[in-house]
């Protein structure tokens, strides 16, 4: 198997992440109409700083790559939704995204910036790291230049190492839960196509299903741990049919 993709979890992780933006701020929705939205507002914001650290994190291995690439542009079609112009927001955090990617000088900088922004809710500074380590976690495993970023992140925000090695133990024991020895006909099956049709076809019914389980794992925050144990099960399933099915496709 190639890639193992965990996009389900890791888009419900930045809801907890975004939702916790957005009540820092003490904005709803309806009071954004008012905000003025401009490249130096976001930039500066926990958000702009987030993007950066997440930019640097997904090039940390010398690419983006497309699971990578997927998952961020999800990433900002879901901030960008809370704010009153969509389009000009997400267009600020891709400019974000790619004028930091490059950059490696400045990475304790915005980490500790950004970490002093938070340093009172360490709940807040949990949910940061836990996106981070699981993007990084997104191809099937950690490079060591990714592993280098993550440990320059958790310094800077004096994290608590044990709670670190705690996430980053907890995620690749997920990983390690990927059943080999699934069957490709029960891939199909689970997937809601047949071998018959193409990879665009097969990809729609993914993401279609990918959308359908979302909310479910956003609205999970508050639900108990079984509940959230019983969903990524179930992401992971679909993650794997879906690797397996691109496998036999090529």
């Amino acid at each position: 198997m190639s890639n193992l993709i965990l996009l389900l979890i890791l888009g419900g992780v930045f809801y907890y992440v975004m939702n916790s933006y957005n009540r820092y701020t003490e904005y709803s929705k309806e009071a954004f109409k008012k905000m003025s939205i401009n490249r130096e507002s976001l930039e500066h914001s926990e958000l702009g700083l987030f993007v950066a650290l997440v930019a640097k994190l997904a090039k940390a291995d010398g690419k983006v790559d497309n699971l990578e690439a997927q998952l961020i542009s999800n990433m900002f079609n879901d901030i960008s939704e809370i704010f009153p112009e969509p389009l000009k927001t997400k267009d600020i955090l891709k400019d974000i995204f790619a004028d930091e990617k490059d950059k490696t000088h400045n990475l304790e900088d915005i980490a500790y910036t950004l970490g002093q922004m938070t340093k009172r809710d360490k709940a807040k500074q949990q949910q940061f790291i836990g996106f981070l380590i699981q993007l990084a976690f997104i191809d099937g495993k950690v490079s060591e230049s990714e592993d280098k970023v993550l440990q320059t992140i958790a310094k800077a925000f004096d994290f608590n190492p044990d709670l670190y090695h705690k996430i980053f133990d907890q995620f690749e024991k997920m990983m390690q839960n990927i059943d080999p020895n699934a069957n490709i006909d029960e891939a199909y099956k689970l997937l809601g196509v047949s071998p018959e049709d193409d990879l665009n076809t097969i990809k729609k019914a993914y993401r279609k299903l990918v959308r359908k389980y979302h909310p479910d794992i956003i609205k999970s925050q508050g639900k108990s741990e079984e509940y959230i144990k019983e969903a990524t099960q179930k992401t992971q399933e679909i993650n794997q049919a879906y690797e397996m099915i691109k496998d036999a496709k090529k």
